[in-house]
């Protein structure tokens, strides 16, 4: 057991701080990694403080899953780690996530971060490329996330698939992208082996038995915006955008993925919760512990 994973007492740590395994987080499967780097945005703030919002609000969340019909985490343990202070510049956060999830690798456990901008993806993968040389990404997202930098920082948000794919052999489905600039646009006809794209315009059409198979057996890292959802499920975003997923829809096919492949690792990003209005907390924090059921309890 990594004697450097700094455990969040129950009370500070994700879902209910009185549930059978709270006592236990060395014996956790799933590790909640807070990370609220916010260093590029460039419309709403606020990301910062969604990391501390999602697991307050976990703490209210029903153990019990009605899908699943049964306590789902008690397949798999869950605990959370200390969140540090952010290191700056952008690099060297990016440099400081990489090794709390390598640390969390090394422990023989699965990394899921709660951000934080979306830049942080590019080093929440690092420590996996090492242990599955054919990664999928599977991107949630409003946004393309494609420009090679923005507004002059190179790992800004709006770059994060793009430093993802400047790794070789990744490969990255994106779903719900509905924001795109000419410049994504023209790099996605040209690296169609790399980039698949199911455009939120098409959501009526889209063919999830054929995502289903292409994702069988496959290592997969979920990368999920909170952006993706309609902007009138999710406004406490940075950029709220009409057009999106709901909430079962997105369920849905988190599920399909989660029951086609083998998924390594996951994050959540892009959550800027508004004051007074809970009820963006406990949404975050309920299709986070989904993710979860999802990916990690038996199946």
């Amino acid at each position: 057991m990594s004697a450097r994973l700094d455990y969040l007492p129950a009370e500070q740590s994700f879902l209910d701080p009185v549930r059978a395994d709270a006592d236990k987080p060395a014996s956790a499967r799933a590790v909640i990694v807070p990370f609220g780097l916010e260093a590029s945005v460039s419309y709403g703030s606020g990301t910062a403080a969604g990391p501390a919002a999602i697991l307050r609000a976990s703490q209210q969340l029903e153990l019990y899953d009605e899908e699943l019909g049964r306590e789902a985490y008690l397949d798999y343990g869950v605990a959370a780690v200390r969140e540090p202070p952010i290191a700056k510049p952008i690099e060297a956060a990016l440099d400081q996530l990489e090794r709390l999830v390598e640390d969390v690798l090394a422990a023989g456990k699965f990394p899921f971060v709660l951000g934080g901008e979306h830049s942080l993806t590019a080093a929440a993968i690092r420590p996996l490329l090492a242990r599955h040389r054919d990664l999928v990404v599977v991107q949630f997202d409003a946004h393309a996330d494609l420009r090679d930098g923005y507004l002059g920082e190179r790992y800004s948000h709006a770059a994060a698939m793009r430093r993802v794919l400047d790794h070789e052999g990744v490969s990255l489905i994106q779903l719900g992208i509905r924001a795109v600039s000419a410049a994504e646009a023209a790099f996605l006809a040209a690296h169609p082996d790399r980039v698949s794209v199911y455009w939120a315009k098409d959501q009526a059409t889209w063919d999830l038995a054929g995502l289903r198979r292409r994702l069988k057996d496959r290592a997969i890292y979920l990368t999920f915006d909170i952006d993706a959802l309609d902007a009138a499920v999710m406004p406490a975003t940075g950029t709220p955008t009409p057009g999106g997923l709901g909430y079962w829809q997105a369920l849905a096919i988190l599920r399909g993925a989660c029951e086609a492949g083998s998924v390594v690792g996951a994050d959540l990003v892009e959550f800027a919760p508004i004051a007074g209005l809970h009820a963006f907390d406990y949404t975050a924090a309920a299709l986070a512990y989904k993710l979860l059921n999802y990916a990690l309890s038996r199946r």
